[in-house]
Parts: C-alpha cells; sequence; structure tokens
C-alpha cells in the first residue's frame, strides 16, 4: 500500500506547530509496518539553504494556478527511512516564513495542483492514498472531484484528509473562484459556506476519508461551540469521519536521552529529576529550593488556551507555596499581565516570553507540574510529552487531552495526571490544589508519577488505525 501525505510542513525540514511533528513521525511509524509512505511539501526557503547539496532533483514540469502557467520543480530526500518530496518555485516558497502572507491562498492552490500534475512523474511510485492535511491542501480533493475527474490517471486515487484544527478553514472571496482557484462555478456549491469560498468545507465533503486528531475532538466539532461554523457539515459527513490520538516521539522526548538536561534520568532514576528542578529554578531566578512544587506552562498566550482562567485565580494561586514557570508569547494584553505579575511577585513566578530550543525540554524536565487549562485543544503533544519526564499535566478534559489524561484515583492507584471538567476557574484552581496537595504526600506523588512514565503515547496504535482506514478505502 502506498501513501503520500500532503503537508505544507515536517519535521526536521520545516515546522510552526503540531502538523510539523505528526508528518515528521507518522509516516517513518507506517514504514516500518510496511506502507510505502512518502511525504510531499513545498521547499521553502530556509529548508532549501540547509539541505540543498542533500536534494536530488527529480524534474521540472509547468503547472497551472487556474489560467496562470508556473514553473515547478521537485526535489527528493531520504530522511530516517522515509521519501520526501519537495517543490520548488522561488516565486511562492522563497520567502522566510511558511504562511502569513496576502497570497496564501494563491501559494497553496499552485501547490495542490502541482502536487496533482507531479503525480505523473515521480519515477516507480503510484500511491493509493493522497493524506493531505490541514486547509492549505484541501484543493486536493477538491481539484480530485472536479479539475482531475474524467483523467484516467487519478480514477483510482483515494483521499484521506485530516484536521489538525478546525479554527483555520481557507476562507475568500467568491469573486475569485475561477481566476485563482480554476474552479467552475457549476462547482461552487463545493466550497461554499456562508456566501464565500470555504477551502476546508470543500475538503470535508469531496474526501473519502475524514479523520482528525482525537477522537473526542471529532465529537466536539460536530457542535457549534467547537465546529467554528462547519459543524452543520461536519455531521453530515459523520459517517466517513473518526478521530485517532496523535503519538509524540518515544526517541526525541526522552530524558534518558535529552542532551538539554543537567542530568539525564529515567522511571528507575526519577530521583535525579530533582538536579534538573533545581537547575531550572537557578535559570529562572528563583530560589532552588527542592521542597517548593513548580508549575509549569508552555504556552500560546491567546483566549482558546485558558489564559483568562489562570488570570481570573492568580493571586489566589499564588498564595499557593508553589513557585511557576511560564514559556510563551501571544496577544498584548496577556503579555502585559504576566510581565505585572513577574514583578508582584518575583519569588514566586518567572517568565520568559518567546519559544527557546532549550528551555522547553528544561520546563518538561524541572517542573514537578504542568498546567493547560485550554478552552479547546485538538490534540496536544505537550501533555504527552510531560509524562514522559515525569511531570503530571493538569488539564481540563477537552480534546485529545481528554483521550489521553486520567484523573489520578487515590483509592485506585490510577490516572497520570488532574483533570478538570467546566471552563471555570475555580475548577481549573481545584485541580491545581489537589496536585499540591498530593505532591505533599510524597508515597502518592511517587505512584502518580511512575503512572506517568509508563503512559504510552507512541505512534503505534495510532499507526495501525490510519492502516486500517487505508484499507477501507484501498
Amino acid at each position: 500500500m502506498n501513501v503520500l501525505f500532503i503537508s505544507t510542513e515536517a519535521l526536521p525540514f520545516a515546522k510552526s506547530g503540531g502538523l510539523g511533528d505528526v508528518i515528521g513521525t507518522l509516516p517513518r511509524e507506517l514504514v516500518r509496518k510496511g506502507v510505502d509512505a512518502r511525504v510531499i511539501m513545498p521547499l521553502y526557503k530556509p529548508t532549501k539553504e540547509k539541505y540543498q547539496k542533500q536534494l536530488n532533483k527529480v524534474c521540472e514540469i509547468e503547472t497551472h494556478v487556474a489560467w496562470r502557467v508556473k514553473y515547478c520543480a521537485l526535489y527528493e530526500l531520504e530522511y530516517e527511512s522515509v521519501i520526501f518530496y519537495f517543490i520548488d518555485n522561488e516565486e511562492y516558497f522563497g520567502r522566510d516564513r511558511y504562511y502569513g502572507f496576502y497570497d496564501d491562498g494563491e501559494r497553496f492552490a499552485y501547490f495542490c495542483r502541482a502536487v496533482l500534475d507531479l503525480l505523473r512523474y515521480i519515477p516507480k511510485y503510484k500511491p493509493d492514498i493522497l493524506h493531505c492535511n490541514e486547509w492549505q491542501t484541501a484543493l486536493v480533493p477538491i481539484y480530485l472531484k472536479t479539475i482531475y475527474r474524467k483523467q484516467v490517471e487519478y480514477v483510482n486515487l483515494r483521499t484521506v484528509f485530516t484536521i489538525h484544527n478546525i479554527e483555520y478553514q481557507g476562507q475568500y472571496d467568491k469573486a475569485i473562484l475561477g481566476d485563482l482557484f480554476g474552479i467552475d462555478q457549476s462547482d461552487y456549491s463545493l466550497v461554499e459556506l456562508e456566501g464565500c469560498i470555504n477551502l476546508l468545507k470543500g475538503a470535508v465533503v469531496t474526501c473519502d476519508k475524514l479523520t482528525t486528531v482525537s477522537p473526542s475532538y471529532a465529537e466536539e466539532i460536530q457542535y457549534d461551540f467547537f465546529g467554528r461554523g462547519l459543524e452543520g457539515i461536519i455531521r453530515e459527513n459523520s459517517y466517513k469521519l473518526c478521530g485517532i490520538l496523535n503519538g509524540i516521539d518515544g526517541r526525541e522526548f526522552n530524558p534518558w536521552f535529552d542532551k538539554h538536561l543537567k542530568a539525564r534520568y529515567s522511571a528507575k532514576s526519577s530521583d535525579k529529576k530533582l538536579v534538573n528542578k533545581l537547575a531550572l529554578q537557578e535559570q529562572m531566578g528563583l530560589d532552588a529550593n527542592p521542597e517548593i512544587p513548580v508549575i509549569g506552562m508552555i504556552t500560546r498566550l491567546v483566549s482558546h488556551k485558558g489564559i483568562d482562567l489562570l488570570i481570573n485565580v492568580f493571586d489566589e494561586l499564588m498564595e499557593e507555596n508553589i513557585q511557576m514557570v511560564i514559556l510563551g508569547s501571544g496577544e498584548k494584553q496577556y503579555e502585559d499581565f504576566f510581565n505585572t505579575k513577574v514583578k508582584q511577585y518575583p519569588d514566586k513566578m518567572a517568565i520568559y516570553m518567546g519559544f527557546g530550543s532549550e528551555l522547553p525540554n528544561r520546563i518538561y524536565a524541572g517542573a514537578d507540574m504542568f498546567l493547560m487549562p485550554s478552552i479547546s485543544e485538538p490534540c496536544g503533544l505537550v501533555q504527552m510529552i510531560c509524562t514522559k519526564y515525569g511531570t503530571i499535566p493538569i488539564v481540563r478534559a477537552t480534546g485529545g487531552l481528554k483521550d489521553s489524561i486520567v484523573s489520578y484515583n487515590p483509592q485506585e492507584k490510577t490516572g497520570n495526571g488532574i483533570t478538570f471538567l467546566q471552563v471555570n476557574a475555580q475548577d481549573m484552581l481545584g485541580a491545581v490544589k489537589r496536585a499540591i496537595s498530593l505532591y505533599w504526600d510524597k508515597l502518592e506523588w511517587d505512584t502518580l508519577m511512575q503512572n506517568a512514565f509508563a503512559s504510552d503515547f507512541s505512534w503505534k496504535r495510532s499507526a495501525g488505525e490510519y492502516i486500517s482506514v487505508y484499507q477501507s478505502l484501498v
């Protein structure tokens, strides 16, 4: 079975979020299971500069963006048993960033047409499944049902489309339907939503199988609070929808091999975690006290991450005997709030605005617990990573957080974290206080830590579920 992943990100070549992690790791696990899984993505300027000597040119062709004729080159590179293909066009991808340009619609329309046109030129490889990801690749299933539907080479192709975050939908004015996207007016209904072009809606309607990144998120997006206007379309297509929980790379996120840590450790040598805690406290300018519980956060400072819940009870939280380390950046109002609180509680909290390359791992290892009060979270990877470091997640039970973290039961000694259900600041504060109370009972805390260490979030199970999806189509 041949599966071609179509994505705008994949580690180690390009990453701006969780999509890059998934496409950088899932294909590798599929290859281990006997699937010929490959990846095709844009050749961005930073990728080209870094990997230029390793890239092998496959071909050069011309492709179209509606009536425009555009140059297209295809390169390949094998990385950790997976073949990656890169589409090169300086006009569209010779930029320092991946997204956020005025012509993103045109850039990714080009990418989708180029992918489909290049399938004829990839030597000795004919995919059975095109696995598309996010709105930037939504035009692939749309084009297969419109422009390419009568071309014999594409008749047997099947598409899987994965929604990683339904908030990003690719919405455009209907006036550019033909001029930019090359879609005939007779097919407008496929992409129309509330009088506009909605590319994500088009992918949901035209793909053969629809997946998202956790079972709970697959349920949630069928309702208006989470569906972002697409809930009705998702419900209509729920017969082809399933949620598959993402995994993480157990080699990359492993405190035994992590070169960023002061001391490496495992579940059997968890006492060495204390060395990393003291190092983190010292690095962040806090009192290096092994007894005080440290709560970590690595997050974008935006509302759907639950930052307002934290703000509403922050002073109450600071009354506890804790320290807090926050890494992130985002909306100015939230940055201003935490910068003010650092001055108010200099001995109890520290914040770093940005995303350093080494600090996240040091927080995973040095914190005792980790707070994720998200209003919505399609999957989330950080809570999984924390368990591998013996750091206890405190999460709101939504999306992938609900599917991966089970609240600790002191009677049965089960669970790998602490959860709360309601979007309520006092409920969140109560969950944090439960975690702090457990922390002071060293026997209970050690049991909880060992449960977290034992959590299995490898790609093996999830890859098997994807294979079942593919087999249902072939």
